[in-house]
């Protein structure tokens, strides 16, 4: 199994499509027959990155379909016009 976590830094003033962007992560749970798991959430710290996704796939190759799947697509396009900063780790669980 892969664990993937990803986090968000965004720009000032872009709230409505924060959460546009986080509604469609969470909505692609059960959509996308490889995400098997997957949390989405905001930060409660003050000076942290503004959101987090954990998510878990079963390889790699899984992982990376995920990616390419065109919903996936078109929710990563709305977050790259709104982010200031992405990190993110992929690690074996």
């Amino acid at each position: 199994m892969i664990r993937h976590i990803v986090m968000w830094k965004f720009r000032p003033g872009t709230e409505t499509e924060q959460e546009q962007f986080l509604d469609g992560l969470r909505g692609l749970q059960g959509v996308i027959p490889q995400l098997r798991a997957s949390q989405v959430a905001r930060s409660v710290g003050a000076d942290n990155y503004d959101a987090v996704l954990v998510s878990e796939f079963d390889s790699l190759e899984d992982l990376e379909a995920y990616k390419r799947d065109p919903r996936h697509v078109k929710v990563s396009a709305l977050c790259k016009s709104i982010r200031i900063d992405r990190v993110a780790v992929d690690y074996e669980i």
